[in-house]
């Protein structure tokens, strides 16, 4: 394999070299390995995240530094992710470089790690023997087998247990936001009685409600449902039982709008909020990007809807007191996506060229915090506020600084102690709670079923 190395400027490990790793010769398990960066050479990226403004933009920055290497990206939604992966992995015209997740339903590492070449000898290479220093630890640990090989460059860190509410509908509606689950259901009541819909949520796409139910359950007592990935606590606890009663009284109670098990978060949801025509969605801190005149305008073009159609004022909020306890709980959150490398790619210099530049570089990451999407995998990089571009700097300015604090002292996972078949069995029981074909305690024991069929290997 020819090595192509070049100076690795702009870095925030000092005067490394990236560039493409001789030990990664003959790791593949097919294709042609030989193929060289300084020759011009085209790789495929596939991902579920970022959108297309930020993939460009990061894009367009690499370039800056190798514009030999030109990356394709290729953006597929969440909930299409595994079946359009799955065999493009198993071929030899799969993507060069793809997202992989700490878990839960898309992406999921522990699935298509096996697919992904170690890339700690990647890094080293790029940013010197102490590189692992420079990365928050959980970002490592998730995207690290267990024979101690980093199957994902960590890009960035995301959290949730909170919501979005459309400032410019409260506003104009005199109304504030809900802090227990009575005040939420007041504010509900006057959105409808204007036509509008109020939380907008696609329980049709697995994942998102996991949030709604931990979120919850939280509410209750914060830790519980964290306890329950980990086998700590059984599924069938009161805690857990509750939590799903009060996912089905905010679908019966006017607060979640109609049809949330027959739409999908992407892009129902999503565009119901975007577009004004829902007050509040429960979304995580990738949200962010739509606080952005450049995100929101992309996406609302997307939609479909009109360039002169009203902009929404996005805010975040806590998650509401549905339990009436008083407890205000933390975020959780996990190390939100990495890239891996495919160990079936013609050209593995330069694939893991881009995934250690966006994942390690001082430039790369600096980008991923711009763009909002996520925070920085890597400590020290901060958000450049005066570049930010806000559709309202004062209100929204202040809320996002104060989520980022929030976001720096998670202390559960949201989906990382979650496979895929949990998230299936909790949407699924989701579903059934809010539809009225189970209990809440027929709900918990289906869950605590499936944890125990995963568990025993059935």
């Amino acid at each position: 394999m020819s090595v192509h190395r070049k100076l690795h400027t702009g870095t925030a490990f000092g005067a490394a070299v990236l560039m493409a790793i001789p030990l990664l010769a003959g790791c593949g398990s097919g294709g042609d390995q030989s193929a060289s960066v300084s020759g011009g050479t085209t790789i495929t990226w596939w991902g579920w995240t970022p959108d297309d403004v930020e993939a460009q933009a990061e894009i367009e920055a690499f370039n800056q530094e190798y514009p030999d290497i030109t990356v394709q990206f290729k953006k597929i939604q969440d909930a299409d992710y595994n079946a359009a992966l799955r065999p493009a992995l198993a071929s030899t015209s799969g993507p060069d470089v793809f997202d992989v997740a700490t878990g839960g339903a898309t992406g999921d590492v522990k699935t298509f790690g096996s697919n992904a070449l170690d890339l700690t000898d990647a890094m080293a290479e790029a940013n010197g023997d102490s590189w692992k220093d420079t990365f928050y630890q959980t970002a490592l640990d998730a995207f690290t087998d267990g024979e101690g090989q980093l199957k994902g460059a960590p890009v960035g860190r995301i959290a949730s247990g909170f919501l979005w509410i459309n400032q410019d509908l409260f506003d104009q509606y005199g109304l504030t936001a809900p802090t227990t689950l009575d005040e939420w259901k007041d504010v509900c009541a006057t959105f409808r009685e204007n036509g509008l819909g109020c939380l907008t949520e696609g329980i049709g796409q697995p994942g998102f409600d996991v949030d709604t139910l931990h979120a919850s359950a939280d509410s209750i007592e914060p830790g519980v449902f964290t306890k329950a990935t980990l086998g700590e606590t059984p599924w069938t606890d009161p805690v857990i039982v509750q939590a799903f009663a009060i996912v089905k009284q905010l679908s019966d109670e006017g607060i979640m709008d109609e049809g949330a098990v027959g739409i999908k978060q992407y892009p129902n949801a999503n565009n119901n909020f975007l577009s004004g025509k829902a007050a509040m969605v429960q979304m995580g801190t990738w949200y962010q990007q739509y606080t952005t005149e450049k995100s929101l305008s992309a996406a609302l073009s997307a939609a479909g809807v009109s360039e002169d159609a009203d902009k929404v004022t996005m805010v975040p909020i806590p998650f509401p007191d549905v339990a009436g306890k008083g407890n205000t709980p933390n975020l959780f959150g996990d190390p939100d996506y990495g890239l891996a490398v495919n160990a079936r790619s013609a050209n593995i210099d330069a694939a893991a060229t881009f995934a250690t530049w966006l994942s390690s570089s001082e430039a790369g990451q600096q980008l991923v915090a711009d763009h909002l999407t996520d925070y920085p995998a890597i400590k020290g990089v901060e958000t450049n506020w005066d570049g930010a571009s806000l559709i309202d700097e004062e209100v929204q300015k202040p809320a996002l600084q104060d989520l980022a604090e929030r976001v720096n002292s998670v202390d559960q996972a949201r989906q990382a102690n979650l496979p895929a078949e949990m998230i299936d069995a909790l949407t699924t029981a989701n579903q059934a709670v809010i539809g009225g074909q189970s209990t809440p305690e027929q709900a918990a024991a289906a869950v605590q079923t499936a944890f125990d069929q995963l568990g025993s290997g059935d």
